[in-house]
Parts: C-alpha cells; sequence; structure tokens
C-alpha cells in the first residue's frame, strides 16, 4: 500500500491548484493527486466556456467576489509567466430594453463595489463600436474580462505538482474512505492508499465522496446540463468577443450568452440551463438512473423546481427547439439567421442546493475532524479564481490539521 502525507481526491482545476499550492508552502511534501478518470480536468474544467471573468455578479464581500477579482489578475499573470494564451477580449453585458435598466445600474454598482477594474457604462453608439452588430440600449463594458483555455492551466498546474514531488494518478476511482489509526485509507478502483490528511475537491461528486467518509449529507450536488449551439465560420464575426445579456431575476442563472473561444475563434452561443438525468450527462439522452432518481428526489431541487418551474419549462422547449433558442439569441443579435447556428458542446454544472431549495452560491469548504477537508460548492468562476481557491484551500487545510 502507498503511504503519502496528503491525499487529494479530484484532478480538475480547483484540485490540482491546490495541490500545486500546498507543495509550494511545503517542498518535500508526499502528496497524491487522484482521479477516476483517465486524464485530468475531464469534467467541469474541461467543459467550460473559457471566460477570465471579472468579478460583476458577485455579492460585494462574498468569497466568490473576493475570489474572482484577485484570482483573475493572478490568472492572467500566471499564463503569461508559463506561455499560456491569454485575451483581455472585454465583455458587454447588454440592456436590450428600458425594463433592464435597473438591474444593469445594479451590476455596474456591484462590480465597482468588488473593485473590477475599468468597468464601464455605455450607450448604444459606444456599444456598436464594440460589438458592430450587437442590438442594445446600453451596456456595461468590462474591457479586462476575457478568454483563456482551462485545459491548458490544469495542464500546467498537474505539471507543477509533478515537478515538486507529487504524484498524479489517474484511472482511480475512490470507493471508500476509513479512518484507521492515525491516518485515512483510501479504497480505490486500483488498490488501497493510504494518507495522513485528505482534501476532496470532486465537483459532481462532491456529496457523494464526502459520504463515503461520513461526512455531512448538505449541501447536495444537483447536475444541470447545459447545451450550446455555435455560429458557422462565416457567421463568426456577428459576436466579436463576449457579448452577454442582464441576467433574469426570475432564473438563477446567467442566461443564454455569445462567447468567442481563444485559438480556434469559434463562437458559443449558450448555455442553457436544464436538469441533467446524469451527473456526466453531456447529451440529452444521457441517463443514469440513480443520478436521476437522487435529483428528483432531493427535496431541495423539489422545492426549486416549484419556485422556478415556469422558467425552467422555458429552458425544457429551448433546449429541444433550436428555433427558441434562436429567438433568444436575436434579442441581443439580430443579425444571427436559424441557419447560422449548429449544434455545440455541452457541460454539466455541479450545483449545490440546501433544502430549503436555494442555490448554495458561494464556495463551501467543509471540514470532517482533523483528517478530512471537503470542498462542497466551488461553482463558476472556480477556473478563474483557481489559484486563489488554491490557497484559500491551502490556509484551510493547515488550521484544519494543526500542521
Amino acid at each position: 500500500m502507498r503511504a503519502y502525507s496528503l491525499a487529494v481526491v479530484g484532478a480538475g482545476i480547483v484540485g490540482l491548484a491546490t495541490s500545486r499550492e500546498l507543495l509550494n508552502r511545503r517542498p518535500g511534501l508526499r502528496l497524491a493527486v487522484i482521479e477516476k478518470e483517465p486524464q485530468i480536468g475531464a469534467h467541469q474544467s474541461g467543459h467550460n466556456s473559457g471566460v477570465i471573468h471579472s468579478g460583476i455578479y458577485y455579492a460585494p464581500g462574498s468569497l466568490k467576489a473576493r475570489l474572482c477579482v484577485a484570482g483573475a489578475r493572478e490568472m492572467y499573470a500566471y499564463c503569461e509567466r508559463h506561455g499560456i494564451p491569454t485575451e483581455r477580449c472585454g465583455k458587454v453585458i447588454v440592456a436590450t430594453d428600458s425594463s433592464e435598466l435597473g438591474r444593469l445600474q445594479h451590476l455596474y454598482e456591484r462590480g465597482k463595489a468588488n473593485g473590477v477594474e475599468a468597468l464601464q457604462m455605455i450607450g448604444a453608439e459606444r456599444l456598436r463600436e464594440i460589438e458592430p452588430h450587437c442590438a442594445g440600449i446600453r451596456a456595461l463594458w468590462s474591457p479586462c474580462t476575457g478568454i483563456v483555455d482551462y485545459r491548458l492551466v490544469a495542464e500546467k498546474y498537474a505539471q507543477e505538482v509533478r515537478q515538486a514531488g507529487g504524484e498524479v494518478y489517474t484511472g482511480r476511482k475512490v470507493r471508500g474512505l476509513r479512518m484507521s489509526n492515525d491516518h485515512v485509507v483510501l479504497e480505490t478502483t486500483a488498490g488501497e492508499i493510504e494518507a495522513r490528511r485528505v482534501i476532496t475537491c470532486a465537483g459532481l461528486y462532491a456529496d457523494r465522496v464526502a459520504k463515503l467518509s461520513g461526512g455531512a449529507r448538505e449541501p447536495r450536488i444537483v447536475p444541470f446540463r447545459g447545451d450550446y449551439w455555435q455560429l458557422r465560420p462565416q457567421a463568426r464575426h456577428l459576436c466579436r468577443n463576449l457579448i452577454y445579456p442582464v441576467p433574469d431575476p426570475a432564473f438563477p442563472f446567467l442566461g443564454v450568452h455569445g462567447s468567442r473561444r481563444i485559438g480556434t475563434g469559434e463562437v458559443w452561443l449558450g448555455p442553457n440551463a436544464v436538469l441533467a438525468m446524469s451527473r456526466e450527462g453531456y447529451r440529452r439522452f444521457d441517463v443514469r438512473p440513480r443520478d436521476l432518481a437522487q435529483a428528483l428526489f432531493n427535496r431541495g431541487f423539489q422545492r426549486l423546481a416549484r419556485k422556478y418551474w415556469r422558467m425552467g419549462a422555458i429552458e425544457m422547449w429551448r433546449d429541444y427547439s433550436k428555433r427558441a433558442f434562436w429567438r433568444s439569441v436575436r434579442r441581443y443579435l439580430p443579425d444571427v439567421t436559424l441557419d447560422d447556428m449548429v449544434p455545440g458542446p455541452s457541460g454539466v454544472r455541479a450545483q449545490a442546493l440546501d433544502p430549503s431549495g436555494a442555490l448554495v452560491d458561494d464556495f463551501v469548504v467543509d471540514q470532517q475532524g482533523d483528517r478530512i477537508l471537503h470542498v462542497r460548492n466551488a461553482p463558476s468562476p472556480a477556473a478563474t479564481s483557481s489559484l486563489a481557491i488554491g490557497r484559500l484551500i491551502a490556509d484551510t487545510a493547515e488550521k484544519a490539521f494543526g500542521t
């Protein structure tokens, strides 16, 4: 049996950032990262839109706000040091009618309170200079928002972990976590691993991995799938960079937006947000009965569904109807035609819900005794904030483990 001082469960961008930070603080630390997939960053880290968020949306004073603003600056600097391409392409959040102006102003004030750099409120003329094909009466312009390929970032984190002496094991699903004297035994599909301390960063499986060690039942994860359409190459000029709508307060997601991809020049339109019938359900008809049953019988999800059933029905219809999706896009990109859109990729978001049906909006790190730490909720902007989150988790671990 291999023995380590610390085991990190999950080789997504948060698990790798945490491992990297701990190895930087403690050279020589015997650390292992354990990942169930054959490659790192296989789920949320590899299926996101690649945006380096600036910190506009999040409640002032929240961990999300603080870590996003700091994390974005660090991400640009990190990528520059390591030769990973980034673009500060900028982003507009667009009000298409007067009913959205109050909410747009609120976002501006929130972004300023969070310390977002160079944020500006602009009129229709300036909007057309930035995005000539975008329709809007007013917009919030965030020139420091950018794009990157987070798979390259995760690969660099993993490389740094290995260079610092850490091990990264892929293809090893953790099936059990049991206490044994002064250590924890991790039962994996490739044999047992022993560690004095454990940090779990299991993303879509955060609640199930916590349960393996007798951790708290709440919050629980409900998977939401987001599907994208893409613009055909000849129509990509219709969205130069990043175009977002003003979020609808009746629905707890950001809405369908346009995002240019770094390197490829692809323009993704989306995502929508519908219940995934599998925690790895990247296609509409991917079903795992256990995953679906756990979501449907989750009281928190039932309460969420009752509250947002109208918007949920619209999202479901938009998921199956290309024309309905197109109508959402045309609110701010009226020159996009139905034929300009072709099917794109999908992602699954690990959304933590509390028993009341409220979405757990902030990062949650949960201590279990003096041996195990569970990262229970690390939603977007976790990739943007990954270096800052890694520090937060490392700080928490040092206090929890008394080392």
